[in-house]
């Protein structure tokens, strides 16, 4: 039976639209931290700058993460938001289900004391000189009522966790820059983050140095279940992790993924396969390397196959690769990338 111009039982419009509303909006990411379409601008000498446009991110709890990128990039103006020392634009996001967005200036506060702990470059900046390595770590439990006794406990046990035990009575300028960073490690972990985030520990160290920091750092993650989340140019640093994030033009751009894998004859090998990130808006970004060697230019073609996307330059640019193929042959110069530049198109 008809009911104006409806089917009994058939959904009203009404329905009908909240489905397909529903329907629109894809699942939200899970994990202890969560970025969705996170957008900074700052103003600048009058100049709008964007250091973040629409990130995404998901860090799930107990995990150890580097996340790279060029200067400028946006992962440094990352991190500060997501410390709690810098604050969005516009966007989502939330730290072990604190609303970053939403925090007032005492609830952050709170949220650095006892949420996450940080780690500086400069090793100047993660200690009081005036202060010994044991004290420095005692200091962060004074803002949360640890009882003295308790704190005091404590701190020579992450020293000792992290190495440096013997330094408990030492002021910072008795230390070697290394042993600074350990007790930094100590210091940042005192009150029992859920997160500690690191920013270039290990820039201003040596090689055999960086090791150590990072054999501290993932002690930290295993053996005190912190997540870890480090900022760094160091491809060597970012190769210990299990997953490195790229960071390009203020946006999430590429990921990869390092497993153990075992062959037919039982030998492991660490496997590491680098993966594109496709964002909620369907947007990812092509390596620069790919959109210069085929000559793609603001328009490209897609084809949707059975298993994959395909993607083609549009008509126009393979015309003009064509025809600089054909100008360096006339030149008498071998096909390919310009003299002086590599397969990137950069000299």
């Amino acid at each position: 039976m008809a009911v104006h111009g409806q089917t009994a039982g058939a959904p009203d419009l009404h329905e009908l639209r909240r489905r397909a509303a529903a329907a629109g909006v894809p699942e939200r990411d899970e994990g202890l931290i969560v970025c969705e379409n996170l957008v900074r601008i700052y103003q600048a000498e009058g100049v709008e700058v964007q250091a973040l446009q629409g990130l995404d991110l998901a860090v799930a709890q107990g995990e150890m993460i580097a996340v790279i990128g060029a200067s400028g990039s946006g992962k440094s103006t990352l991190l500060g938001i997501l410390s709690g020392q810098d604050v969005p634009t516009a966007g989502s996001a939330e730290v072990a289900g604190h609303d970053l967005l939403a925090m007032k200036r005492r609830d952050r506060l709170s949220y650095r004391r006892s949420t996450v702990g940080f780690v500086w470059q400069q090793t100047a900046r993660n200690l009081l000189p005036y202060l010994t390595a044991v004290e420095n770590v005692m200091l962060p439990m004074t803002y949360t009522g640890v009882s003295r006794s308790r704190r005091r406990a404590r701190a020579e046990e992450l020293l000792d966790l992290f190495g440096v035990g013997q330094c408990g009575d030492r002021d910072p300028d008795e230390l070697s820059g290394g042993e600074q960073q350990r007790v930094a490690i100590a210091v940042a972990n005192a009150n029992e983050p859920q997160v500690l985030f690191a920013d270039e520990p290990t820039g201003e160290l040596d090689t055999a140095t960086s090791d150590e920091i990072f054999a501290a750092l993932r002690r930290a993650n295993k053996e005190l279940g912190v997540t870890v989340v480090v900022v760094t140019h160091d491809t060597l640093v970012s190769e210990q992790v299990q997953r490195t994030v790229r960071i390009r033009n203020g946006r999430t751009s590429t990921e990869v993924l390092r497993r153990v894998a075992t062959d037919e004859d039982g030998v492991e090998a660490l496997t590491a396969e680098e993966y594109a990130v496709l964002d909620r808006n369907g947007r990812l970004q092509l390596p620069s390397e790919f959109t210069e060697r085929l000559h793609m230019r603001k328009r490209v073609k897609l084809a949707l196959e059975s298993d994959h996307v395909g993607v083609w330059p549009d008509p126009a640019a393979r015309q003009a690769k064509s025809e600089a193929e054909e100008g360096l042959s006339d030149a008498g110069l071998p096909d390919g990338d310009p003299p002086g530049e590599g397969p990137s198109g950069q000299a």
